[in-house]
Parts: C-alpha cells; sequence; structure tokens
C-alpha cells in the first residue's frame, strides 16, 4: 500500500473525481468548485462529472476546471414531477459512465447532494473510496401534502438513507446539519459525521471593480443586498416584506435613499425559479416599494463583488438554512448580515457583532435595517468584525488542509 502511495504521488497525486447533478449556481455549486480548486492545489487530478454544466451559468472558476458530462440525455423530470427519481436515475447513469467507459481510472469519489450513485461504485471488484458531503438530508427539502406524494417519496428516503451509509467518510456542512442528519438518518445512528465548514477564496473577493462593472449599482445611500437562488424555500418575500416596514420607520429623504437589490441565480429551465421571479414582482408592486427594488438574475461574480462593495448590509432570508455561503462573502468583504437566527447562520454570524439574527418576521428585520440608517458607523464596526471573523474560522488554507487530510486518510 505505501508502494501504491508513493507511485501516485510521483504521478501527480491521487485521482480525485467528483459526481454532482447539476453544475450550475448555488452553495452546493460553489463547495464543489471550491473542493476541486483545493485539492488541485494540493497535487490532486481532478475531474468533476456532472449530468448538466452549461459553461454561460456556472461559477467562473468552473471553467478552469476539468468538467466533463454524461447522463444528461435522461430527462429531469417527468411532466414536470418525479424529479428527485430522475435525479438519482441521472446519477447511476453518471456513475456507470465514468466507471464503465470513460477510460479513467480515479483513486477515490466525492459525491455530494444524490448518494444513489454510491452502490454503484462499491460493485466493482476494485472498489474505489467514495467521500458523500451531505449538505442536507434531501428527504427535508420537499413537502408531503398529499398521500401520492408520500407513497412516491418512501422509497426514495429509504434509498438516501441506506445508500448515504455506505460512503467511507461522510462529512456535513455544520454542526446544524449533523444534528438533523442524526435526527433523519435512524438506521445511522452510530456514525458520527465530520464538520467540513465551506470556505472563501479569498483573491477573489479582492478584485478591484471595474467601472462598467459598478455601473450596475443603484446609486442609492442605503443599499440592501439579498444574495439567493429564486427559490421559495429562501423566503426573499421577507425581504420585500422588511422594506415595506422599514418604509413607515424612515423619513421621506432617507426613504428616497433606500433600495434593495434582490440578486440571485436564476435558470429558466427550472419552472420554479421563473415561477417565484414573477411572484416577486407582484409582491414588490402590491406593497408599492417596485420603485425600491432592483431583481438580478444571474449575476456574474463581478457584479457580486461590486454589490457587496457598495451595499451597507445583506439580508439572509432562508430559516434553518444547512450552512449558507453568502453570510462568509458578506463579511469578508467588511459588510454586516441580516440573517434568520436558525440553522447555520448561528455559526457563522456573532449576534450584535457580526450582524443582527432575527426572528423571520418582517417587523424585526426592519428594525435591524434601520440601524444602519440611522447609525451609519455601524456597518464600518460589524463589517470590521466580521472580515476578521471569516479570516480566522473559514480560510481556504483550514478548509484545503482538511479536505485533502480526509482524501489522504481515504488512501490508506
Amino acid at each position: 500500500m505505501a508502494a501504491e502511495t508513493r507511485e501516485r504521488e510521483e504521478q501527480g497525486g491521487p485521482a480525485v473525481f467528483f459526481l454532482h447533478p447539476d453544475l450550475g449556481i448555488g452553495g452546493a455549486e460553489r463547495l464543489i468548485v471550491d473542493a476541486a480548486v483545493a485539492l488541485r492545489a494540493r497535487g490532486c487530478r481532478v475531474q468533476i462529472w456532472t449530468p448538466r454544466f452549461d459553461p454561460s451559468r456556472c461559477f467562473s472558476e468552473a471553467l478552469q476546471l476539468d468538467v466533463r458530462t454524461a447522463g444528461g440525455w435522461l430527462p429531469r423530470s417527468i411532466l414536470g414531477r418525479g424529479h428527485a427519481l430522475c435525479a438519482a436515475l441521472r446519477m447511476v447513469c453518471l456513475a456507470l459512465h465514468v466507471l464503465l467507459l470513460s477510460g479513467e481510472a480515479p483513486d477515490a469519489f466525492v459525491c455530494d447532494q444524490v448518494s444513489a450513485c454510491i452502490p454503484v461504485l462499491r460493485l466493482f471488484r476494485t472498489r474505489k473510496k467514495v467521500l458523500f458531503y451531505c449538505h442536507f438530508p434531501d428527504q427535508l427539502l420537499t413537502k408531503r401534502e398529499s398521500f401520492i406524494k408520500r407513497l412516491y417519496r418512501a422509497p426514495l428516503d429509504w434509498l438516501e438513507e441506506y445508500t448515504t451509509g455506505l460512503a467511507d467518510c461522510i462529512l456535513v456542512n455544520s454542526c446544524f446539519t449533523a444534528s438533523v442528519f442524526k435526527e433523519t438518518f435512524k438506521s445511522l445512528s452510530h456514525l458520527n459525521p465530520d464538520v467540513l465548514y465551506p470556505s472563501l477564496n479569498f483573491s477573489k473577493f479582492d478584485t478591484v471593480v471595474s467601472s462598467d462593472v459598478a455601473s450596475i449599482v443603484c446609486k442609492r445611500r442605503f443599499l440592501f443586498l439579498s444574495i439567493n437562488r429564486y427559490e421559495r424555500k429562501k423566503n426573499l418575500i421577507l425581504a420585500l416584506e422588511a422594506l415595506h416596514e422599514l418604509r413607515s420607520r424612515l423619513d421621506a429623504h432617507e426613504w428616497s435613499e433606500t433600495h434593495l437589490v434582490l440578486a440571485g441565480g436564476y435558470d429558466d429551465a427550472v419552472q420554479e425559479n421563473v415561477d417565484y421571479y414573477e411572484e416577486l414582482k407582484a409582491v414588490a408592486a402590491k406593497l408599492r416599494v417596485e420603485e425600491q427594488v432592483t431583481f438580478l438574475r444571474s449575476f456574474s461574480d463581478e457584479q457580486k463583488i461590486s454589490l457587496l462593495s457598495s451595499c451597507i448590509c445583506v439580508l439572509y432570508t432562508p430559516s434553518n438554512e444547512h450552512f449558507g455561503i453568502v453570510p462568509l462573502e458578506a463579511m469578508y468583504m467588511k459588510c454586516p448580515v441580516i440573517a434568520v437566527n436558525s440553522g447555520g447562520p448561528l455559526e457563522s454570524i456573532v449576534n450584535n457583532q457580526t450582524g443582527f439574527l432575527c426572528e423571520p418576521l418582517p417587523t424585526q428585520f426592519a428594525e435591524a435595517m434601520e440601524k444602519f440608517v440611522k447609525i451609519p458607523a455601524l456597518k464600518r464596526t460589524m463589517g470590521a468584525a466580521g472580515r476578521t471573523r471569516v479570516l480566522e474560522k473559514f480560510s481556504s488554507e483550514a478548509f484545503t488542509e482538511k479536505l485533502y487530510q480526509y482524501i489522504h486518510s481515504l488512501m490508506q
């Protein structure tokens, strides 16, 4: 085994393949791209395999990685339904393609989101090691409002739990997710997944914003920013309702200088994105705040940096978020965060120091927003504290070293 390890190192390190269901724009995709970049920096030969990859809708770093596709011929849904089943089938097909048709010889696999492919990776005599990164149990991400839906999900829930337990190493993104993991997967109660916090590529955020990119920013003194995908579970309506509530707390001049940007991942192929975008515009009109709101869809990294550089605060509205990379990005950019006091933000944000943790109520969010309008120095002091916290606890160096050690342990 030692000789084999030395041979791999002489050849440039182990070959680590990532299997991911859709390499678009989101928190899970951000982590996968960062993990791939981290392992490549440590000398690993890295490939990302996915059924779907659109170079026009991805993180910029993904364009510098070896990304390959297979299994995309299978549908993502059947008449708009069965997304979970189709995702499982696509990932099984992807795993079979990599093992049987790609001509590649990976040493280890990193899977996330969909665990159905793990048994396939264990079928062959020269079985490869599998690390599974659990962002959150998939079965908790969908509602069971009918008997038919519960019946449909029952075998898929069992499959998720069973196949997750087959991984050689299981990591989660927060202590919150670790507790939910144990509560949800009863048969895996003997397992204690390790926590590997997501990190940031600091160099990307140190980019100097060009004037043409900065032009997208509304020239308002009190610019609030929300960054989240256009999905209902992100509760973006809370940001609009908080803005409406804030109006009654400000004088006419302060209100005229206030603006909210709702920036988020958007895909025309995802019907929920399309429907929710229209719903949000209707809510803004109903609340009569549409003149104070800008909807920005599928923005670039440069645009995000420009917005974070210009806003006084980030509104982070989802409840029980698994971890949430946006608060880290904001705090690194010295931008305080107002977030719901549940889930991952409890581990990333220090209440009253790097931002505010509130109940998911418009009145509480508006009260916190008012403080940044009335007390200009608050952004500077909280922003500095946020930058310090990210550098100390969520550095890319710590993430890279821990991830590499997990992969190295698997190879022994």
